[in-house]
């Protein structure tokens, strides 16, 4: 039973001033999270952390909010029109009302989500419900809910591992992260020298000896090599064992991509176990190299402990419509003017004929070459039609190229500032453990 005054059929928000009747029964289904959580409410001491003050005898909620927002908000939620900004209010305002009612800036019309965006991109704000203190933190713990300190310390486990700012240990971690990563590129780089095979062959028997592979762990670099691979599994598994949702954690490219950096060195120890010291190993020998240079993946794992890095992936992962335009517009043009090209560099003329356009497919590179102003200068148009097709397609590639990128640019800006504030705000309470 909900709290409140006995037999009272109605009950009444009292938001800034301005009083709202709503029948008792509509409560627990409301669309607002904070109203309808009221109805859950066993205890005075409940209905406080919902609400600023209570009045039982009349039966009054009173929420110390902006009355014209919400009277916005009320209007939305029953299904009076669409929601916008309140006029002659700060948008950053209107949307701190919806984060505390329980909205998101998902249910705002597009014109006002664009005008809060911006907002936000100038002023460096953003809300998130992992922020101490933030609005809306409470709405997802139930009234009187205390956190365990095992699943405390679980949460400070995963933000030690997932957010290399948000506490001196992790940003320790995550220094030593890189390091492996550093150390493990350079150790790929310099086993690709000659001087270095060569080094590697004298310190091996004439069976044994093969241009890139041999068995891990004989050699300096087998160590170096192993040693690394055994730090980003620990890491990784750590990772999965203190995540909150394992499927969530499958899923996602940062972690696909350590299992991908990872699973080539497990699969070529067993390759090499299996086939021996043998003339199996020589037909192995192509897979081995392969799955070794698959560790260049490594390299992306420097996305987690640098902002301009995770700025590009989210980037691409929100603006994939964008970028998917900007294919189809290159496909489009490389097709037409392949065609083009081939037929007035050979069709036209065969005794004259430019060998380099001798087929489509072949024009193709020219075209995709010439649209991004490269130029290699391995193949040319000689006739004049074609160098006139050839300027038309250089400008048509400049226009393309550049309609989607405004769209592009604006999202980075917009992802970088929020991952900077992301950042600044994890900093702030490093510098706070720091001095306590």
């Amino acid at each position: 039973m909900t709290f409140g005054r006995s037999g009272a059929a109605s009950v009444v928000l009292n938001v800034g001033g301005a009083r709202y009747s709503l029948a008792r029964e509509l409560l627990k289904d409301f669309p607002l999270r904070r109203v309808s959580r009221l109805h859950g409410c066993r205890s005075e001491r409940d209905v406080l952390e919902v609400c600023d003050d209570y009045d039982r005898e009349r039966n009054e909620y009173f929420f110390d909010r902006h009355s014209e927002a919400f009277g916005f908000i009320l209007l939305y939620v029953r299904g009076h029109g669409k929601l916008r900004f309140a006029p002659r209010m700060c948008e950053l305002s209107f949307y701190n009302e919806m984060i505390y009612w329980g909205l998101e800036g998902t249910h705002l019309e597009y014109c006002c989500q664009r005008r809060l965006d911006d907002r936000m991109s100038d002023t460096y704000t953003f809300y998130s419900a992992d922020e101490p203190g933030a609005l809306g933190r409470d709405e997802a713990r139930p009234a009187g809910a205390e956190v365990a300190p095992s699943r405390r310390w679980l949460e400070r486990m995963r933000r030690t591992f997932e957010e290399p700012t948000s506490s001196l240990a992790a940003q320790i971690l995550a220094s030593v992260s890189v390091v492996f990563v550093i150390v493990s590129m350079v150790v790929l780089c310099a086993s690709t020298l000659p001087d270095w095979r060569a080094a590697a062959a004298d310190n091996r028997s004439l069976d044994d000896r093969s241009r890139y592979s041999a068995v891990p762990g004989r050699e300096p670099s087998g160590i170096i090599e192993a040693i690394c691979i055994g730090w980003f599994t620990a890491e990784c598994i750590v990772r999965f064992i203190v995540s909150k949702n394992k499927c969530e954690f499958v899923k996602r490219p940062l972690n696909i991509i350590d299992l991908l950096a990872i699973t080539p060195y497990y699969i070529s120890v067993l390759m090499t176990v299996f086939t021996g010291e043998n003339s199996q190993l020589q037909r192995a020998g192509v897979t081995l190299r392969v799955l070794r240079m698959m560790r260049i993946f490594w390299v992306i794992k420097l996305a987690r402990h640098f902002i301009g890095l995770q700025t590009l992936g989210l980037t691409l992962k929100r603006c994939y419509r964008e970028m998917v335009m900007l294919l189809v517009f290159i496909c489009v043009a490389m097709a037409i003017f392949s065609a083009l090209s081939q037929l007035l560099e050979h069709g036209l003329d065969l005794e004259a004929s430019n060998k380099d356009f001798a087929s489509i497919p072949a024009a193709c590179w020219w075209v995709i070459i010439s649209m991004t102003t490269v130029g290699y200068g391995d193949m040319y148009p000689i006739t004049m039609p074609g160098r006139i097709l050839g300027g038309v397609c250089v400008v048509s590639g400049i226009v393309l190229l550049a309609l989607p990128i405004t769209f592009i640019y604006h999202s980075f800006v917009q992802c970088y500032h929020e991952l900077k504030f992301r950042s600044a705000r994890y900093s702030r309470s490093l510098s706070a453990e720091f001095l306590n």
